[in-house]
């Protein structure tokens, strides 16, 4: 008992000493990974109507099973795309500060949004994987930290080692979308099937911007048997912003 109240004393203390504060712009707040009411603000949320390919958000319901220009040119692989928020100010703010800032603890954050949006029946979560070297330089991968927080949040198996990138790419930004795919083509395998034949697979990552990238993760795990991939995300660019994304 005594241990117990020496706890609940530490972290009222705590709590007082260093409050919980706004992810987004440092102030306080009455909660972890809670907004203040400005970056609240500034967050759109991502829900439908949207797209039966993409999940790409439409403006007024388009009745059920519609389908936006891109999806009826070219149907992805994927079972489409849950991110939480759109791409803008402060969902890049966040972005930046996972993947360069070393704020590790907004990968919790960004589950605590991501997670209601999840589709059920996933079996698997994948992060987006680093190449080894890039790994190495930064010291983790944004897109694991992102899925172990999923996988805390929700119990859904998760596994960082089911895919691998095989090679270096180039970076993505500033890159036309047929650039970007050329890129990334044949840059990601599959290790051993076994982890994914069959599954339902939740392929996690911080930003999805022209879909480059997810495309070529997908064609990797349909090909080596999973049953199906849910690109999930932090934010989305929607329209002209994929220019201006990481």
């Amino acid at each position: 008992m005594a241990r117990r109240a020496v706890g609940a004393i530490s972290g009222t203390v705590s709590g007082w000493a260093l409050p919980p504060r706004c992810p987004g712009c440092g102030t306080p707040v009455s909660a972890d990974h809670r907004f203040c009411a400005a970056c609240w603000s500034g967050l759109r949320l991502l829900a439908p109507p949207w797209c039966a390919g993409c999940n790409r958000p439409f403006a007024f319901d388009r009745g059920e099973g519609a389908r936006c220009a891109p999806c009826l040119a070219d149907p992805p692989q994927h079972r489409g795309v849950r991110a939480a928020v759109a791409y803008g100010p402060v969902a890049r703010q966040l972005a930046l500060k996972l993947k360069y800032g070393r704020r590790i603890g907004i990968a919790a954050t960004m589950a605590e949004r991501m997670a209601p949006g999840m589709p059920e029946g996933l079996d698997l979560l994948v992060p987006v994987p680093l190449h080894r070297w890039r790994l190495w330089s930064r010291g983790y991968n944004q897109a694991g930290l992102i899925a172990a927080a999923l996988h805390r949040r929700t119990g859904v198996a998760h596994d960082p080692f089911a895919l691998v990138r095989r090679r270096r790419t180039v970076a993505l930004k500033g890159l036309g979308a047929r650039a970007r795919r050329k890129a990334v083509a044949g840059a990601f395998a599959v290790p051993d099937r076994d982890r994914v034949r069959g599954r339902a697979i939740g392929l996690v990552d911080d930003v999805y911007t022209s879909g480059a990238t997810a495309a070529a993760c997908t064609r990797a795990l349909i090909a080596a048997g999973a049953a199906s991939v849910t690109i999930l995300c932090w934010a989305r660019v929607i329209a002209d912003e994929a220019a201006a994304a990481d």
